[in-house]
């Protein structure tokens, strides 16, 4: 850790063009006292960030400012880096390496190497389809080509790339146009026209587009005779509509990339880039840098141009502005700007929010920046959510919305009315997996009709709030302050799906409140045992560490066909009992994993219970089981949201074995049909105890005593088994198997359910959302002093998943269906 945190001291002095003269101490002596190794350093960072040579400190260590650029050039394309348009002026001016050429070379030392088209990180294959018209369908068969076996197919790689750039698709008349590398040939083969225009561009330096032929401007740059710049404004504001044409490759985490996708999940509508910069905590430049490459790219477009139609070229007068569309063509399009229906001038405030401390206000509820932006509630999800919604070909127009949410990281409430359009296009008739991405594209499409403009949810608005869609590994990746600085900023509430993925990490927030997991632990495999431990019942469970091996069946488990085994930041997997040491043991060797019985000769029987809690109507309602009235005692669930799964294991009643080993005999006469289920179970418990799980094994087993129909039974697979005491509730046949905060997705019942007790409970008020506040932090101080008894010890803290940073079990923990202890196997 100390080792990254004086590589990031050292990157920052760097970037402030610090000489080694100025360096802290500290860092010099981090260095080894060497300054050969911080000039070295610099020169690394410099290419790799792809720095100008002028006014940074690599000139004075390269002298060549010529041989420094193509360096940097070979290093970007070598790691398959983005174009840096930024330097244009140096490459195209100076070197004549146009973006074509660029992208030409790239895709030619690929091919030649024989790499997959995946190989291509996202943003590169989008600018390399945009200039080169080469995607993953042309690149294959570009590759077949070249591979034939057929000598007269056969083709040189340089023959199968394009000769020219594709005409560029994307110009607005408010770019600059300014002239590259020409020579006098190339004056030559320029029409009257085209020569006429370029004499007027470096007369004037540059041109903005629109005051030129629109056609000569493309015919000009497909020549390589202009380049075109991006001019970003610190008081700009940009719309990011949701994608179309996004590669979705793979990422490699490059400096530029990753501002890239911090941008993509902060940026909106209403705020400016110098508000951005600041949230950001980045340099202005690069924020600049940054988007103008999503507007070249059609990722983004300004929300307002000043461009006086009367001083453009008439051929620009046919040319739509991205924000121009009219609004009925916005309705059913991929591409709804986000300005639709607003008129946003001014955006919040972009001063710096204090960090959330113990007196929380809730003057953001419903508050109102600069100008007229409203705060808004924001809808946690987890990437399972968006992989749904691009499987299954769910609706023709929905990928895009759904590449969207997970490469940009958010879906902002300006594109939500096309969204939902797109998911009222989806059917309700499916069947097997499929069923599954129907039901929760239909549920959150309910979901977000519910929360968005429900005046009935905030008694202060008038009209409702908007709400924007937020991916949490987005928002993990900028960063806690970071993060905490946009929500801050822009929601006045956030709710979660439910369940989100244990392998990712929730949001942590206290302002604006958070209705869901108040901190990662509440997402794990802990607050299960937190659960059953405070309530003292849930179903057989054994959490083994990491490492453990496992030689026999454990005896807790023994009598069950069905097991759920969750491996540690995973959601659970139901394993057959015949093939449990062999799973388990191999899962063992990766991560510790949770074991819990979960059904006798089939998987157990669930049901779902929305909380808040209503008053039992009787009683025998599953609102009176013990479990939940004591856990209405632990937690005030009354200002909470979520449901708990109750789980009905159905597992048989084994008399405990006599010392005569002679089965009890029964008082009354056993009919013909009984003695044959009996045989049955006879045969059943034989098989078992053949494969080492039936029974304990130190004594015989005895026959399981069946009553007669007429008492109280349950029928399963045509076996008729007692299951509980005749004494005992129908009610304690259910335990919890875990408990959920948010809103589910999964069903549209239990979804029904939460969000009417969100209304009838109104969980959005002022004084429900301070005492929610109240209630996540006894929650979340409650499961930290409970896992503490296990924790980790501190010397193995590495061994901690990073993105979780869930602590890991110490010891092997059992627990048989009222406490919690340790557990060893001799």
């Amino acid at each position: 850790n100390n080792l990254i945190m004086a590589a990031n001291d050292i990157e920052h002095h760097i970037l402030q063009n610090c000489t080694w003269a100025k360096l802290p101490a500290s860092l010099r002596q981090a260095l080894g006292n060497n300054p050969n190794h911080y000039n070295k350093q610099v020169l690394e960072m410099s290419i790799k960030n792809q720095q100008r040579w002028r006014g940074n400190l690599v000139k004075q260590l390269v002298k060549d400012e010529k041989k420094y650029y193509e360096k940097m050039l070979t290093y970007s394309r070598e790691h398959l880096m983005l174009y840096p348009y930024h330097l244009q002026d140096m490459l195209v001016r100076g070197l004549r390496v146009t973006p074509f050429s660029y992208y030409c070379s790239m895709m030619f030392d690929t091919m030649s190497n024989e790499k997959s088209y995946d190989s291509l990180p996202n943003f590169t294959a989008a600018d390399a389809v945009r200039l080169l018209g080469v995607g993953r369908n042309q690149y294959i068969d570009s590759m077949n080509l070249t591979k034939s076996k057929k000598f007269f197919r056969r083709r040189g790689i340089k023959d199968v790339l394009p000769s020219t750039p594709v005409p560029l698709k994307i110009l607005d008349s408010w770019w600059r146009v300014y002239v590259g590398y020409i020579t006098e040939d190339d004056v030559r083969s320029c029409t009257p026209e085209e020569h006429k225009m370029i004499d007027a561009i470096i007369d004037d330096g540059y041109v903005i587009a629109g005051r030129l032929d629109r056609s000569s401007v493309i015919k000009l740059y497909t020549k390589g005779f202009v380049y075109l710049h991006i001019p970003i404004h610190a008081d700009d504001y940009i719309v990011v509509p949701p994608l179309k044409g996004f590669v979705m490759n793979r990422v490699t985490g490059d400096y530029f990339e990753t501002l890239l996708y911090k941008i993509f999940v902060s940026i909106d509508e209403h705020t400016t880039m110098s508000e951005l910069a600041n949230v950001l905590q980045t340099d202005l430049e690069q924020i600049k840098m940054a988007v103008s490459v999503f507007i070249r790219l059609g990722f983004a477009h300004k929300k307002k141009v000043d461009v006086d139609p009367t001083h453009l070229h008439p051929s620009w007068s046919n040319v739509p502005s991205p924000t121009e569309i009219s609004p009925p063509d916005l309705l059913g399009s991929p591409l709804l700007p986000a300005d639709f229906g607003r008129d946003v001038q001014s955006s919040p405030e972009g001063d710096d929010v204090s960090e959330t401390n113990s007196g929380v206000a809730l003057e953001h509820q419903g508050s109102v920046s600069s100008g007229s932006f409203q705060k808004r509630i924001g809808f946690l999800f987890d990437s399972t959510l968006t992989a749904f919604l691009m499987m299954g070909n769910l609706s023709p127009g929905l990928k895009n919305h759904a590449v969207t949410m997970f490469e940009v990281g958010k879906l902002t409430d300006e594109s939500l009315d096309s969204f939902i359009s797109e998911l009222s296009k989806v059917g309700s008739q499916a069947e097997g997996e499929a069923k599954r991405y129907f039901e929760h594209a239909i549920t959150l499409r309910d979901t977000v009709q519910f929360l968005r403009r429900n005046q009935n949810l905030f008694p202060n608005e008038e009209c409702g709030m908007g709400i924007d869609l937020l991916r949490c590994e987005s928002l993990y990746s900028l960063g806690d302050a970071t993060a905490t600085r946009i929500l801050q900023r822009n929601y006045c509430v956030l709710v979660s799906m439910a369940p989100l993925s244990q392998d990712i990490r929730s949001v942590t927030s206290c302002c604006p409140p958070h209705l869901g997991p108040p901190i990662p632990e509440v997402n794990s495999i802990w607050f299960k045992l937190w659960l059953y431990t405070r309530v003292r019942c849930g179903p057989p469970s054994l959490l083994l560490t990491k490492g453990t091996r496992v030689k026999k069946f454990p005896p807790i488990l023994k009598g069950y066909s069905k097991v759920l085994m969750t491996s540690w930041g995973h959601d659970g997997a139901v394993v057959s009992i015949t093939n449990l040491l062999i799973t388990l043991n191999d899962a063992l060797t990766h991560s510790a994993v949770l074991v819990q019985a979960y059904g006798w000769r089939s998987i157990g029987t669930i049901k779902y219970i929305s909380f808040p809690f209503d008053e039992p109507s009787t009683d025998d309602d599953i609102l009176n089981h013990p479990c939940l009235l004591t856990l209405g005692t632990e937690i005030d669930l009354k200002h909470m949201c979520g449901f708990i799964t109750m789980l009905k294991i159905g597992t048989p009643r084994v008399a405990k074995p006599t010392r005569s080993h002679k089965p009890p005999v029964a008082t009354n006469r056993l009919s013909s049909e009984a003695k044959a289920q009996t045989a049955k179970i006879d045969e059943f418990l034989h098989d078992l105890k053949e494969l080492g799980i039936g029974g304990v094994e130190s004594e015989p087993q005895t026959p399981i005593d069946v009553p007669q129909p007429s008492d109280g039974v349950e029928h399963r697979n045509g076996i008729t088994t007692n299951l509980k005491e005749p004494e005992s509730s129908p009610l304690l046949e259910w335990v919890p198997l875990e408990m959920s905060i948010g809103i589910p997705l999964f069903s549209g019942d239990i979804n029904k359910a939460v969000c009417k007790k969100i209304l009838d409970y109104h969980l959005f008020h002022e004084d429900s959302l301070e005492k929610q506040i109240h209630t996540s932090r006894l929650l979340s101080l409650d499961v930290m002093n409970f896992i503490a008894e296990f924790n980790i010890p501190s010397s193995e803290v590495d061994s901690i998943d990073n993105l979780q940073m869930v602590p890991l079990p110490a010891r092997n923990l059992q627990f048989d269906g009222k406490t919690l202890k340790n557990f060893d196997f001799r």
